[in-house]
This record gives C-alpha cells, sequence and structure tokens, in this order.
C-alpha cells in the first residue's frame, strides 16, 4: 500500500508571502516521491495552494467543512464550494473542532458524509485525550467517534477515505506515541472495519497524526498498520516535511 502524508498542521497559521514560499518549497522537496502527498490549508489561501500546486504531485485540501451543501449558515463552507478550488482532500472531526467547536461525533459524521457526496476524500481524524488514555478507555473513545461514520455512511464508504489516529495528548506537545502504542489503535480501528468489510478494511490508509517528525517517521511507519501520516508542526517546515515522506521510501 502506497503511503499518504498530509500537511494537516498549517491551522491558523501563515499569510501570503510565507504560503508562497513553503508551497515551493514542498513542491519541489516531495517531488517524484513514491506516496500521496496533501496539504490542507485555511480556507482563505486554497486558490494559492491551487495556483501553486497544479501539475505537481501534492494535492491540496481545507480543515475543514459544513455539513450543509448550501443555505443560510452564515460563515460555513460548504463542500461543493471546495470542489471550486479543485481540493481532493477535506479534514472532518480534528480533535480541536471537536473540542473547541463542539463538533460532536453525529456533526463529524454529518460532515463526512457531505464531504463524500461532493467527491471529496474525507480524512477523519478519531483519538483520545489524556485522561481518557489514563482512564484506560481509548479503545471504547475511537470505536465510539469510527462507529458514528460506519453507522451513518456504511463501511463501503471508507473505501473512499481516510481515517487518522490523532492522539490528542500527543498533539503539539512534544509527546508522541510509541510505535507499539500507535501501532495498537491503528491495528483496532482497522479490525474494527474488518468486521464489516475486510476488503475496505485491508485497503484503508490510517494515518498516524501525534506529533510525527523527521526524527519518529521511520520507526512508527514500520509498523504494519500505520500507512503514514497527518503531519502537525513539521509541516510547517518543507525540509522536516520533506524528510517525513522520504522516510517512507
Amino acid at each position: 500500500m502506497r503511503k499518504k502524508f498530509v500537511a494537516g498542521n498549517w491551522k491558523m497559521h501563515g499569510n501570503l508571502a510565507a504560503n508562497s514560499a513553503l508551497l515551493q518549497e514542498v513542491r519541489k522537496g516531495v517531488a517524484g516521491m513514491v506516496a500521496d502527498v496533501a496539504v490542507c490549508v485555511p480556507y482563505p489561501y486554497l486558490e494559492q495552494a491551487r495556483v501553486a500546486l497544479a501539475g505537481s504531485n501534492v494535492a491540496w485540501g481545507a480543515q475543514d467543512v459544513s455539513e450543509h451543501a448550501q443555505g443560510a449558515y452564515t460563515g460555513e463552507v460548504s463542500a461543493p464550494m471546495l470542489a471550486d478550488f479543485g481540493c481532493r482532500y477535506v479534514i472532518v472531526g480534528h480533535s480541536e473542532r471537536r473540542s473547541f467547536y463542539g463538533d460532536t461525533d453525529a456533526v463529524v459524521a454529518a460532515k463526512f458524509e457531505a464531504a463524500l457526496k461532493t467527491g471529496l476524500v474525507p480524512i477523519l481524524c478519531v483519538g483520545e485525550t489524556l485522561d481518557e488514555r489514563e482512564k484506560n478507555v481509548t479503545a471504547e473513545v475511537v470505536s465510539r467517534q469510527l462507529d458514528a461514520v460506519l453507522t451513518r455512511c456504511g463501511v463501503a464508504a471508507l473505501a473512499k477515505a481516510v481515517v487518522a489516529y490523532e492522539p490528542v495528548w500527543a498533539i503539539g506537545t512534544g509527546k508522541t506515541a510509541s510505535p507499539e502504542q500507535a501501532q495498537e489503535v491503528h491495528a483496532l480501528i482497522r479490525a474494527r472495519v474488518a468486521a464489516a468489510d475486510a476488503k475496505v478494511a485491508a485497503g484503508l490508509q490510517i494515518l498516524y497524526g501525534g506529533s510525527m517528525k523527521p526524527g519518529n517517521a521511520k520507526e512508527l511507519m514500520a509498523q504494519p498498520d500505520i500507512d503514514g501520516g497527518l503531519i502537525g508542526g513539521a509541516a510547517l517546515v518543507a525540509a522536516d516535511f520533506a524528510a517525513i515522506c522520504a522516510a517512507a521510501v
């Protein structure tokens, strides 16, 4: 299975000048790599990403999407709007959307469905907080988040999607799940999908999204169920992002 790397942690960073340099450096840094590579940028910079990355092996996408296709939802951005900018991917269920903006499992599932209906590839984020890990309920939390999508959209929908395991306690903290800890949850995700459809599970790309860096990428990706990364802070440094992608080759 090809590895996939998504620069998904631009968050509210960047400006036109800085983005221009970063996008060009990413484009050059990963040129010719045998991996699927994408960047997910803030909404205002989608056109800049489209122009900068057109004709390259780097796809682009957004960090969130509305569950509504159109209507009186001021401030929201719909999946058809993202498609207008040539987006291929969109992140749904990022831990910050869940914790800061009230995206429940049901809302995340609705956003996932909206993305699929428009032909976008949703990157479904699942993961536990530090408190949940310390209470030994990681499996229950991740299963609940995944099941919300399976119930609404069916297992076949995952054949057109990506799942990213992001332990919330390892995002922006400098902490990283050990390869064994990450593999355990990745295996859980694949097994849960396999219980419904073994073929979909076998082809599902499951990314690790908790402080993957050049120094730990190779060891993490050596695990049998880790298929790439949803890259955090390292995505803001083109050389680091390229080094992570290169570790998969």
